[in-house]
């Protein structure tokens, strides 16, 4: 009995402990400073012009209730939380029933309340850290102390996130209906209040079924909080809602995935307060081209949009400022949020040999240095054996420049060059260019074998594409609180880590990728775009089994891309024309009208002409091109003399 007594007033003592605890804490929240609703939670994205591009967490217009739909509200209660005027910001009793279902259905169910999910629309990062949960408690609770329950409701309502890039029941109304929230029909109210939930999987524009299916559930529960009758529950969705799914600007499939980039850089900037509600809303002002993104999206679905299976990852970057100016990381963002672009690492294929030969050059090659490519293994310690093989396994069986080799894409050159170095030196070359990811150096990574970030590579032939000026790659420019202070700006920092003399003859070597001199046993790998070409770029491409490649350049832009499937399984050679044209396609239109330039010849180059293939003087020669060198090594050719591991 005394056991009972105890336990009875242990039990007394937490709850009144509890409650004067949970009351001081109401008090405190009282008098603290009060939040400013229409402010709160605001991201204005802007590009390279300082247009608005984007919004989140806040509408364009702050829709006052009254000019809500009835019906949509009484939907968004209903699911969301149908004790929404009655509870102080924490609805206890559902909490409790949460727990004891997650205990005994080990199922998760969820208990906040809408006030507890308005602050967390406020928030940038989504961390689930127990400093943040407390945070965000106490400013439900101070939410709830200072507005009335049509305020916190309006500011919830301008607030979520709707799918497809709408936040805020204005912009989902008029993007999915094409009309004002005011004027929704019970039907589309109720598909609308389904959306929060999941909104890139029930958004009738990502999946028309699925978003029906989610609000039928919407409507249940408002026949359980006698919002509708029974007889009109039977009655929704006989015929399927027309869907609007337009904005009057930036409509675009691809964007979000730039803006998704754009947050993650974002939360990784130290100067920028961790949460919206502490800085009182953000203005960003990012790199982001308008006219790029659009031009990049129109190159990929003309090549893309009826493939079932293929997967798109693309990247453009200015090389004079390392300002990324677009990306999309898929085909389309409502029907995959993976940004393949900042998230996947694949193989990269022959795209890797560009560094390889930097390294070679800087290491006494030149140009015309000639390998003999050939069926070739090689022989290492322990009885280990590498044969690489070239594509369609066409070998010259003769001699061939650096040059030819590139052109080709010639594997048994590759290696040979990469082995005659040593493979340490292709790992430190990339590393010194700007790509982090701990390379491998075996026989194999001349040949791309490794797996690589897209924007991890970028970064290293950014620096390639900037004459050996390694930079960091970066989206924001700038950003402001709401007064228009400045609380980050990204300084260009110069870090020439590549000699400019060297880079500048790879650059002219990647030219020859697209030239038709080039013409021997073999054709160059991108010849076909030369027909379509205005202006000079340096130009890579990289195949694998499951991954295409194409990366090039010239002094103002800087774009690659990669095609191939998300489960890695094998693709054709389809894949690498679509790359390739996508590519040519998108640098042509966005060049166009603009002068055509390439990179100055350093005083320490000197030019001549030579055999494309042989590298030999020879004028008669149809082969004839300009070979570019470092004064004091216009030997035709170098025959390396340290003995190469072959048979």
């Amino acid at each position: 009995m005394k056991k009972i007594f105890f336990l009875f007033r242990f039990f007394l003592f937490l709850i009144l402990s509890g409650f004067i605890l949970l009351t001081g804490v109401y008090v405190f929240a009282f008098f603290s400073p009060k939040l400013e609703l229409k402010d709160l939670g605001k991201v204005f994205i802007y590009d390279r012009n300082e247009n608005l591009i984007y919004q989140g967490s806040g509408s364009s217009e702050w829709i006052s209730l009254d000019d809500i739909s009835d019906d949509f509200k009484n939907a968004i209660i209903s699911v969301e939380d149908k004790n929404f005027y009655q509870h102080k910001g924490f609805d206890y009793l559902r909490i409790i029933k949460a727990m004891y279902q997650n205990i005994t259905d080990h199922t998760r169910f969820g208990a906040s309340t809408i006030s507890q999910q308005y602050i967390k629309n406020m928030f940038l990062t989504f961390d689930q850290t127990w400093e943040r949960k407390i945070k965000e408690a106490f400013l439900t609770i101070e939410l709830e102390v200072h507005y009335k329950k049509d305020n916190i409701l309006e500011g919830y309502l301008n607030t979520i996130n709707f799918g497809e890039g709408n936040y805020g029941i204005e912009d989902a109304s008029k993007y999915y209906f094409n009309k004002s929230s005011k004027d929704l029909t019970l039907e589309e109210a109720i598909m609308l209040a389904g959306i929060p939930k999941n909104p890139s999987g029930y958004n009738p524009v990502s999946d028309y079924d699925a978003c029906i299916e989610r609000a039928m559930v919407v409507a249940e529960t408002m026949v359980n909080n006698h919002y509708i009758s029974e007889e009109t529950y039977h009655s929704l969705f006989q015929e399927k809602i027309p869907i609007y799914g337009k904005r009057k600007q930036n409509n675009s499939q691809t964007i979000l995935y730039y803006q998704d980039a754009v947050l993650e850089e974002l939360s990784k900037i130290k100067e920028v307060p961790s949460s919206l509600i502490e800085s009182g809303g953000l203005k960003i002002y990012t790199t982001f081209d308008h006219s790029a993104q659009e031009k990049m999206e129109e190159s990929i679905l003309n090549y893309l949009g009826n493939q079932e299976e293929l997967q798109v990852a693309s990247v453009m970057i200015d090389p004079k400022t390392g300002g990324v100016i677009a990306l999309t990381g898929g085909l389309n963002y409502a029907k995959s949020q993976y940004n393949r672009a900042t998230m996947s690492k694949r193989q990269v294929g022959s795209t890797m040999k560009p560094f390889l030969y930097y390294a070679a050059l800087e290491n006494g090659l030149t140009s015309s240095s000639l390998f003999k490519s050939e069926k070739t293994t090689f022989h290492f310690a322990n009885n280990q054996m590498y044969t690489p093989n070239n594509y369609n396994q066409i070998y010259a069986n003769k001699n061939i420049t650096m040059a030819a080799a590139i052109a080709y894409s010639d594997n048994v050159y590759a290696v040979k060059t990469h082995l005659f170095l040593g493979t340490d030196v292709l790992v430190h070359t990339a590393n010194l260019a700007g790509i982090e990811e701990d390379l491998i150096g075996n026989p194999s990574l001349a040949l791309g074998t490794s797996e690589l970030n897209m924007l991890d590579f970028a970064h290293g032939y950014t620096t390639l594409a900037s004459g050996g000026d390694e930079k960091e790659l970066f989206f924001i420019q700038r950003v402001e609180d709401m007064e228009g202070n400045v609380l980050y700006e990204h300084k260009l920092k110069h870090n020439y880590v590549f000699n400019s003399n060297d880079v500048y003859i790879l650059n002219e070597m990647l030219t020859s990728t697209t030239n038709s001199v080039f013409s021997d046993y073999t054709t160059p790998t991108a010849l076909s775009l030369a027909s379509k070409m205005s202006r000079k770029y340096a130009l890579k491409t990289g195949t694998t089994n499951t991954d295409s490649w194409v990366v090039g350049y010239n002094p103002d832009l800087l774009m690659m891309v990669w095609v191939g499937n998300d489960d890695a399984k094998e693709i054709n050679e389809n894949a690498s024309f679509y790359g390739k044209n996508i590519w040519l396609d998108t640098m042509e239109k966005y060049l166009e009208n603009t002068e055509a330039v390439w990179y100055e010849k350093p005083q320490n180059v000197v030019g001549l002409i030579r055999d494309a293939i042989t590298g030999e003087e020879n004028l008669a020669s149809k082969n004839n091109t300009l070979f570019y060198y470092v004064k004091g090594t216009e030997v035709y050719a170098v025959l390396p003399s340290k003995k190469d591991d072959s048979e």
